[in-house]
């Protein structure tokens, strides 16, 4: 171990002996830290960050959970090798998510607590439906919960204050619907439910619903705050000098009440004999402990993000235009990569720089839709891998470079991964990438009856690396918001079914989900090929609606690194027609120099 890792183990050992001592004071037995906000959002502002904090693992999942001697972190396959490895010498055991053998955090605590202990949390970070089960399950060992505690709050010195950025307004011309109109047709979901109140906490869906944008998480352009909606009134809890000026005045006229942020628990406890329309999976166990028992609640997927993943026809044409810029930045990246960068003595950091200077030359780019994952050589093995100044790999003349980045555009928001090529791979090295192609490709060409969820469809893409005993541990694709968050739900394809079908809906037309398989080698190598597709109806006959999707990603994938004896034929058909496209498509935006080197890059293969 470095002497670096040993003192950053030293420091975060000396974190968690602080929070055992108020542990202590408080009669706490095990302490759970959550990654999430007060919302539930997978991606959170620097004020949330406790377990972050505490634990110092930087993934965007995770809980930790410290009792009095020991403490545990579990985190999904993303994440095990930067988990291992930011754990080491904090004396915090690693649990594998999903893998055999290993527990939840609630079967762990119930074997582990003691009869008669106690739970502490930060009631306001735990999902309503979590606490629920914990409830009824460690309620069987009379193990209490506390839920309004802050602990890691009050160990942590110097912590960021709350995000209060300005929000603003999308324009209609983008937004493709008035909020006005999105309102009107919730309220008529609502009464279709039998619901006179509904309780909207998710911060994506309230920033759709609005047709309002911010910048409270780095990213992801929403803002901190919270809706209650009836018939005839909207309440939204508010900083309210995040609105000031015109976003105000807009609210006022949509009969949006704005109310103090701080003060929406009070407001949830004051509710009573109502029927709720809210999600337990996605609101917090502070809301739901003050409305449940006192309401009835319906507990159904937020009405928002079934019309959010669905695309609008003004929507789907300027995600299109979006990957046309998208694409021009990345194909001009590529080029620099291969002519001047390795040369030049690039580094995963200095060439995620000159990545999102191309980005930066597309007319209505805002930023990053996440950090960039920018990996050379072992480093990429790491799937969601962020390099730092001090650990920084030098991109050589040999070996695989991934990158996995997006946009956020006016026009929408992009997700691309492309491995590329620097110099010599090992027979081993191009098969693995041409598997990755051959599963990218089969499930971009799938066709499939109305009814068919990601479940389905997975194994089009799993097949070819299957047949050779090989796999990837992660899902192979998620939705994608429109100048929204990177990660959107319902629709997602992936072979392990979640509890809920809420994360596993039904594919509809105009919704776009990422279409990413991967290979990884730990220690040796990464290679993931990523596009985004948009579902599309095709022909309608006696069997049903057949469906398939359509390409958003216009990027060439890199030629050098496959061996064709493992595609089929149809594989190379796909892939040159996808070829022939991207020419197409992005040819014409490039200086002459790239659209000479695009023309060879894109050449057919036999």
């Amino acid at each position: 171990m470095s002497r670096k890792m040993e003192e950053k183990g030293s420091e975060i050992r000396q974190r968690l002996g602080r929070l055992r001592l108020v542990m202590e004071e408080n009669g706490i037995d095990a302490y759970l830290v959550e990654t999430a906000d007060f919302h539930q959002s997978e991606y959170v502002g620097d004020y949330f960050k406790s377990r972050a904090y505490l634990s110092g693992f930087t993934g965007s999942a995770g809980t930790l959970l410290v009792g009095r001697q020991e403490a545990a972190l579990w985190t999904d396959g993303r994440y095990f090798v930067q988990a291992a490895g930011q754990l080491e010498g904090t004396g915090i055991k690693l649990m594998r998510s999903g893998q055999e053998g290993v527990p939840t955090v609630l079967e762990f605590l119930e074997q582990n607590l003691p009869q008669g202990g106690t739970l502490g949390f930060d009631g306001r970070t735990v999902s309503g439906a979590w606490w629920e089960k914990a409830r009824e399950r460690l309620g069987r060992k009379q193990i209490k919960l506390e839920g309004n505690l802050d602990l890691a709050g009050q160990v942590w010195e110097d912590r960021p204050p709350l995000s209060a950025r300005p929000v603003w307004i999308l324009d209609e011309k983008y937004a493709g619907k008035s909020a006005a109109e999105k309102l009107k047709e919730l309220r008529r979901q609502m009464m279709k439910e039998g619901a006179d109140v509904h309780i909207l906490t998710s911060l994506d869906d309230i920033a759709w619903l609005l047709n309002l944008r911010g910048d409270d998480v780095k990213y992801n352009p929403v803002f901190l705050a919270n809706l209650v909606l009836e018939q005839e009134q909207a309440r939204l809890f508010v900083n309210r000098q995040i609105l000031a000026g015109e976003p105000e005045e807009y609210l006022k006229k949509l009969g949006v009440e704005i109310l103090p942020y701080e003060a929406f628990y009070d407001y949830g406890g004051r509710l009573e004999g109502r029927n709720i329309l809210l999600e337990r999976d996605g609101v917090n166990a502070a809301l739901l402990s003050r409305v449940s028992g006192k309401n009835r609640i319906l507990d159904r997927m937020n009405p928002t993000a079934q019309a959010k993943a669905v695309k609008n026809p003004v929507e789907i044409e300027n995600m299109r235009r979006a990957h046309l810029k998208d694409g021009t930045a990345l194909t001009r990246f590529i080029y620099w990569l291969k002519i001047e960068g390795v040369k030049s003595g690039a580094d995963e950091i200095s060439a995620a720089k000159k990545l999102e200077e191309f980005r930066r030359e597309q007319e209505g780019y805002l930023g990053p839709s996440f950090d960039t994952i920018s990996a050379y050589g072992a480093n990429a093995a790491m799937c969601h891998y962020a390099p730092k100044e001090e650990s920084k790999a030098l991109l050589k003349p040999e070996g695989f470079y991934l990158v996995d980045s997006g946009g956020q555009y006016y026009e929408g928001t992009t997700d691309v991964t492309r491995t590329i090529v620097l110099g010599p791979l090992t027979d081993e090295q191009r098969m693995h990438f041409t598997l990755v192609l051959a599963s990218m490709l089969r499930l971009g060409a799938a066709r499939f009856l109305f009814g068919c969820r990601g479940v389905t469809l997975d194994y089009a893409a799993r097949e070819p690396l299957w047949n050779y005993g090989l796999d990837f541990n992660h899902g192979t694709g998620h939705g994608v918001g429109y100048l929204l968050n990177v990660h959107e739900r319902p629709n997602r394809i992936s072979f392990r079914v979640k509890d809920s079908l809420k994360d596993n809906a039904v594919l509809q037309e105009g919704m776009i989900t990422s279409d990413e398989p991967g290979i990884y080698i730990e220690g040796s190598h990464g290679i993931r090929t990523e596009n985004l597709i948009l579902c599309r109806k095709e022909e309608k006959n006696q069997f049903g609606q057949f469906l398939g999707f359509e390409y958003l990603t216009w990027v060439p994938i890199d030629r050098e690194g496959i061996d064709p004896a493992y595609l089929s034929e149809r594989d190379k058909k796909l892939l040159n027609e996808y070829h022939r496209q991207v020419y197409e498509k992005i040819g014409p935006r490039l200086p002459l120099a790239e659209r000479q080197w695009l023309e060879e890059a894109t050449a057919p293969i036999g």
